[in-house]
């Protein structure tokens, strides 16, 4: 479908939303999430993508200790931006190491242009931002979407991978399989009806007990997001890269990954991305499952190293920090 077509209707689906309940609503924010503070400065790194020029956003931190000469990379997932690596970021600095975060393209503070997403063009986007920044290895740390990001990048840069560290990574079953095909355009119109109250649900399932107050903060902006004019952007930017993660697995290819990995996985996690458009129970119960996912995994890859954490669900840096950072850390030495 024509790109300008496809913003057309997304502009006349967000017109016929409902407003959102005023009383709990964040303040507005764009795009770009132009009003909404980082942890640390954040810098913009200049792309050209199938002839667009395009903002890359990241945090280049150093190390608070005494510096190691090392560099960690931190890749997020899918619903997430930079920002949530704040503790880890912390934790890592402390230990001497220089930590690059960046926001991918389409997303966070990144720009989301309408073109074609794919892992390959991620993972080339941020190999330039590691050459520009004169980093010539790094530890590549993902999380989630992340976790498929980081694999690609470890198998087509293998010199620039020092270690690979996955963190609940989706992408570690064929979704294919058991997830009905959409349309980037069915995509988008999902995309378009999100509110802060179906965002908060869904992030609720990524905590296998009570959802913690304390996610709200990288909840509210993604739910300030819905309202504001820029929505739109941000929808179709959305659609288009769980289209790439639906068409794009890398499960068929961890035999390639050379650099020493630890997979980091929460026992209780059952991501299923597209989850809501499976209607066979069987189908669903069959999918997900994390604690099985991972030991095939651990399998594949030579030599890696699998912690598994009990009672964890998605976001272990999240929900068990200090096990999480101890156990990363316990990796990198």
């Amino acid at each position: 479908m024509p790109r300008l077509l496809l913003f057309v209707l997304a502009a006349l689906l967000l017109s016929g939303r409902p407003a959102a309940a005023q009383s709990a609503v964040p303040p507005v924010l764009n795009a770009t999430l132009d009003d909404y503070d980082y942890p640390h400065p954040v810098q913009y790194l200049p792309l050209r993508l199938e002839g667009q020029p395009v903002r890359m956003a990241y945090m280049d931190v150093r190390p608070t200790a005494a510096a190691n000469g090392r560099t960690v990379l931190l890749l997020h997932g899918k619903n997430f931006f930079g920002a949530y690596w704040r503790g880890t970021i912390e934790a890592l600095t402390k230990a001497g190491f220089r930590v690059v975060v960046p926001d991918q393209v389409g997303f966070g503070k990144s720009d989301k242009p309408n073109l074609h997403y794919s892992f390959h063009q991620l993972a080339r986007n941020t190999k330039t931002l590691l050459d520009t920044l004169g980093v010539k290895k790094a530890v590549v740390l993902g999380h989630s979407m992340g976790g498929m990001l980081a694999t690609r990048f470890a198998i087509e840069y293998p010199a620039a991978t020092e270690r690979l560290v996955l963190e609940n990574p989706i992408g570690l079953e064929d979704y294919r399989r058991g997830v009905p095909f959409q349309t980037v355009l069915d995509a988008t119109r999902t995309e378009l009806q999100a509110t802060e109250a179906s965002i908060r649900k869904y992030h609720a399932s990524y905590y296998p007990g009570p959802y913690p107050q304390a996610h709200d903060q990288w909840l509210l902006p993604l739910a300030a997001q819905t309202r504001s004019p820029d929505f739109p952007t941000v929808a179709v930017a959305s659609a288009l890269t769980y289209d790439m993660i639906y068409q794009q697995p890398v499960c068929y290819e961890f035999d390639r990954v050379q650099a020493p990995t630890l997979l980091l996985i929460g026992q209780k996690d059952r991501t299923v991305v597209g989850k809501g458009l499976i209607k066979d129970q069987k189908v669903l119960e069959k999918l997900g499952q994390y604690p099985a996912l991972g030991q095939r995994t651990a399998k594949a890859i030579k030599g890696s190293k699998l912690v598994e954490l009990p009672g964890v669900g998605h976001i272990p840096h999240l929900q068990e920090p200090q096990q999480f950072y101890a156990a990363v850390l316990a990796f990198l030495k």
